[in-house]
């Protein structure tokens, strides 16, 4: 078989979690790969359109490709405490967000999607790439926008404030983890290929969390210049229980958020499972 087109970002919690398998340092059953390091919404376009076998994406988008993708059950991102915040200028309530210019970080990401089921009144939505958010709403060009990946660590730094943090909403209604981000494969690629794809993700997530050093070489190239202390933050929030395997938990919080973006009208509805046949 010909190396696989992986796709996933240069995030700190991605380089993590993949270092093992697309290094050779765990069996893959004789797979391999080809990497495409995106930002994540370039990622859940190219899989849109159906260009890569293997991909992290946003669980936003999977309500979009289940017919055609299967979700693995590993690999992915969820948990507490590491959703989406909205940050202003000044300090406001949620409410006060009504009629003001949001920024979003791409249209099929969860954060997107998170702000359109909490309010969907909040519909002035202004889409740009994750890094220039923070810039933008200190200038003012926005009033508002959606943060995530390191700039949850970074924000205050630039003089802004939360205003809604997506994540502790999620929570505090559903009783759920929040599901950020998944991996999914071709599901022409058949289903005994994407069990070992679901099975060498999990051994690479468990092989990095019991060598956290081994990939630090890796993670410094793709990390955008951050520091070693805000990688590591990165990499303790977002890589958990649910990065080896999702769980009871996992999997309900996944058909919960595609349920509810069903019944927003957001994404199409479907009987299918997304997970592997």
């Amino acid at each position: 078989m010909s190396p696989l087109s992986l796709g996933f970002s240069p995030c700190p919690n991605d380089t993590f979690i993949f270092y093992a398998l697309v290094h050779g340092k765990i069996p893959t059953g004789g797979l391999a790969f080809r990497e495409v390091l995106e930002d994540v919404e370039s990622l859940n376009r190219l899989v849109l359109q159906g260009c890569l076998e293997v991909s992290k994406i946003s669980f936003h988008l999977l309500g979009h490709i289940r017919d055609n993708y299967a979700l693995l059950r590993s690999g992915g991102a969820l948990g507490r405490g590491c959703g989406p915040l909205v940050v202003g200028r000044t300090p406001c309530e949620p409410g006060q967000l009504r009629g003001k210019r949001i920024a979003i970080p791409g249209q099929y990401t969860t954060a997107s999607l998170l702000l359109r089921l909490f309010d969907p009144e909040l519909d002035s939505l202004v889409v740009m790439p994750f890094h220039e958010i923070m810039g933008a709403v200190t200038r003012g060009e926005v009033d508002a926008g959606v943060i995530i990946h390191e700039s949850r660590f970074t924000y205050r730094e630039q003089g802004l404030h939360s205003i809604l943090d997506l994540g502790k909403w999620w929570e505090e209604d559903t009783g759920e983890p929040i599901p950020l981000g998944g991996i999914v494969a071709r599901r022409d690629l058949g289903v005994e290929t994407l069990r070992t794809l679901e099975d060498a993700l999990g051994d690479s997530v468990l092989f990095a969390q019991a060598h956290p050093d081994a990939a630090r070489e890796y993670i410094r190239a793709h990390s955008q210049e951050m520091s070693d202390q805000v990688c590591d933050a990165h990499i303790k929030l977002y890589v958990n229980r649910h990065s080896v395997e999702l769980g009871e938990d996992g999997e309900a919080a996944v058909m919960t958020l595609l349920k509810r973006a069903e019944e927003a009208g957001v994404i199409p509805r479907s009987a299918r499972s997304p997970f592997i046949a």
